[in-house]
C-alpha cells in the first residue's frame, strides 16, 4: 500500500468554499436534545483552514475556544445535481479536521457561525489526504485527543446523513468544485481547550486492499494571542448557557447546580426526559400551514372544543405564521427567596430554551402579567439556532426590536424593558400550563398567525387539518361565486342546490387532474 499523500498548502489554497454540517452524529444530536430531519449547513471562508502544526490562536478577551474532531471531504470532481448513488465518486480525498471556534462570538450571527468559526486559520485539516475511492465512507473512525486524553470517538456508520447524501443535497443548488471542502459534523465529546493544550484528530478506515489507511494525527496547539478585538462590531459575550453548551455539561463548565430549596419550599420539576414526542409529520405541518387559525377554530368548535385559543397576544413580525409542537415553561410570582434559589444561573427558563428541538414552540405561562419581560434577544436567538418554530408568552418581551428582526417569530402581550425577576421566577418545564386563557400541554399542536393562536390536541390534529383544508377549498369556491355577483343567501352557507353545483365542479376538477396526470 502506498503511503498517503501529505496535505500541503496547495490543498488550502485550492478550497474555493468550505461547507460545514451542523449536526450529523446521533451522539451529538442526543447532547443537543434535537435530531434534525434534513442536513443543515453553514459556510466558512477558505481562509479559516490551516495546516497540521499551525497554532490555534485564542484572541485576548475570548474565554471559550471550542474544538471538534471531524471527517473532512475534499471534492475531486465537479458535482452539479448528482444523485446519492453517484455522489461518492465526486469525492477526491478524505482527511481529518478540527472545526474549532470561538464560542464567545456565536451570539450575533444568528446561527451562521460566521465570526465564531470564520476566523483565519481556526480550522486545521490534515495531515494526510486519503484517497476517497479506496475507502468505505460508512466505515471510517474519527478520534480526538486533548493532551493525549481521548475525548471523542465515533464511526461514520452511525451518521444521520451519509456523506453521499451531503454531496448530493448540496449539489442540488450549488456546484461543488474540485478542492471544495465539506466538514461533515462532529460526534459527542466536543469541548473547550485552553492555551497550551495540544489538540489531535485522526481519521482512519479499512482500505479496499484489506489494509488500513490513516490520516495520522492532526496536531495543533492552542496559544493565547496578545491581539484583542477592536470594538468595531460585536464583542465577546457569554451566558452560563453558552458555557455549558461549549463545555458539554454544567459540571465540565464549572457551573454550580441551582441550589436546592429549603425543606418547606416545593422543588421545581424540570426533568429533561419529559420532552414530548411530536404528532406532526412534514405533510401534516404543510397542511396546517396552508389554512388559517380562523378555519381551524371552526373545526375545533365542531368537535366541541370551545376553549382552544391563546388570546391577547400579538406577533413580533407582520404576517407571521407558525406551526409546531408545544413545549411549556411556567413562571411563578416573584418572591425574593424563591428567585434567589431558582432565578439565577442555569434556571428553568434557560433549560427550557436549551432543550428545544426543531419544530418546537415554547409556550410560556406568565399568568398574563405583562409588566416584565419573559423573553429577550439572546434566548430568542438560541431558540432560533436550535430550529424552534416560535416562542409564545402571555408576558412581556424585552429587546423587542432585535427580537422582531430575527427569523423566528414570537407572540407576546407587549414590549417591556424590565427583566423577568421584577415579576417572575422561572419554575417548571414541560407540564400543563395556562397561557392567554388556554390550557396547553406538552405535545399539543400549536398554530399561530395574525388572527390568533389555536391549541389542537395531538389526537385531533390530522382530522382537523384535513377538514380545515376542505373547508377553505369550499369557501374559496363560494368567494368566486360572490365575486361573479351571486347573493350570499343560500350560497353561504350552501343550500342543496348550490351544494350540488359545488360537488359537480369538484368532480370536473378531479377529472381534469386525472386526465393530465401521467399514467403509471
Amino acid at each position: 500500500m502506498e503511503r498517503p499523500e501529505q496535505l500541503g498548502q496547495e490543498t488550502i489554497d485550492g478550497a474555493g468554499k468550505v461547507i460545514a454540517v451542523h449536526l450529523n452524529y446521533p451522539s451529538r444530536a442526543a447532547q443537543r436534545g434535537r435530531t434534525p430531519s434534513v442536513p443543515s449547513y453553514f459556510l466558512k471562508p477558505a481562509t479559516s483552514l490551516a495546516l497540521h502544526g499551525a497554532p490555534l490562536r485564542r484572541p485576548r478577551g475570548v474565554e471559550l475556544l471550542t474544538v471538534e474532531g471531524e471527517v473532512a471531504l475534499v471534492i475531486g470532481g465537479r458535482a452539479r445535481r448528482v444523485s446519492p448513488e453517484d455522489a461518492w465518486q465526486h469525492v477526491g480525498a478524505v482527511t481529518a479536521a478540527n472545526d474549532a471556534g470561538l464560542a464567545d462570538l456565536r451570539w450575533p450571527d444568528k446561527g451562521s457561525n460566521l465570526r465564531s468559526k470564520g476566523v483565519d486559520e481556526i480550522a486545521p485539516i490534515g495531515p494526510a489526504l486519503l484517497p476517497a475511492q479506496e475507502l468505505d465512507p460508512a466505515n471510517l473512525r474519527v478520534r480526538t485527543w486533548i493532551n493525549g486524553e481521548l475525548i471523542q470517538e465515533d464511526s461514520t456508520a452511525t451518521l444521520l446523513f451519509p456523506f453521499a447524501q451531503l454531496v448530493a443535497d448540496l449539489s442540488r443548488l450549488m456546484t461543488l468544485e474540485p478542492g471544495d471542502v465539506i466538514l461533515t459534523g462532529t460526534p459527542a465529546g466536543a469541548t473547550v481547550a485552553q492555551p497550551g493544550d495540544l489538540i489531535e484528530v485522526e481519521v482512519d478506515g479499512a482500505a479496499s486492499d484489506g489494509g488500513t489507511l490513516t490520516t495520522g494525527r492532526l496536531g495543533n496547539r492552542v496559544v493565547d494571542s496578545p491581539a484583542g478585538l477592536e470594538p468595531y462590531g460585536a464583542m465577546p459575550q457569554l451566558t452560563d448557557a453558552d458555557r455549558i453548551d461549549a463545555w458539554g455539561s454544567a459540571e465540565a463548565a464549572g457551573i454550580a447546580a441551582v441550589p436546592a430549596p429549603v425543606a418547606t419550599t416545593p422543588a421545581p420539576t424540570t426533568p429533561a426526559d419529559k420532552r414530548p414526542a411530536s404528532a406532526l409529520t412534514p405533510e401534516l405541518t404543510a397542511t396546517l400551514r396552508s389554512v388559517g387559525t380562523a378555519t381551524l377554530s371552526v373545526q375545533l368548535r365542531r368537535r366541541g372544543m370551545q376553549n382552544c385559543h391563546i388570546e391577547g397576544l400579538v406577533p413580533t413580525k407582520p404576517g407571521a405564521k407558525a406551526v409546531g409542537t408545544a413545549r411549556t415553561l411556567r413562571y411563578v410570582p416573584a418572591r425574593e427567596d424563591l428567585f434567589k434559589a431558582h432565578g439565577g444561573g442555569y434556571n428553568a427558563q434557560k433549560r427550557a430554551v436549551d432543550s428545544l428541538r426543531e419544530g418546537d414552540i415554547l409556550v410560556m405561562d406568565a399568568r398574563g402579567d405583562k409588566s416584565a419581560g419573559t423573553l429577550g434577544d439572546v434566548l430568542a436567538l438560541r431558540a432560533q439556532v436550535l430550529g424552534a418554530a416560535a416562542v409564545i408568552t402571555d408576558g412581556g418581551i424585552r429587546d423587542f426590536g432585535p427580537v422582531s428582526g430575527m427569523d423566528i417569530p414570537a407572540w407576546g402581550a407587549n414590549p417591556h424593558p424590565a427583566v423577568l425577576g421584577r415579576r417572575h421566577v422561572p419554575w417548571a418545564v414541560d407540564e400543563t400550563i395556562a397561557c392567554g386563557g388556554a390550557a396547553v400541554q406538552p405535545g399539543d399542536v400549536i398554530v399561530a398567525d395574525e388572527d390568533g393562536i389555536v391549541v389542537i390536541p395531538p389526537h385531533l390534529a390530522e382530522e382537523v387539518a384535513n377538514d380545515a383544508a376542505a373547508q377553505e377549498r369550499e369557501e374559496a369556491w363560494v368567494a368566486e361565486r360572490v365575486a361573479e355577483g351571486h347573493p350570499v343567501d343560500g350560497l353561504f352557507p350552501m343550500n342543496a342546490a348550490w351544494r350540488a353545483k359545488y360537488e359537480a365542479a369538484q368532480d370536473r376538477a378531479a377529472q381534469v387532474v386525472s386526465e393530465v396526470s401521467p399514467k403509471p
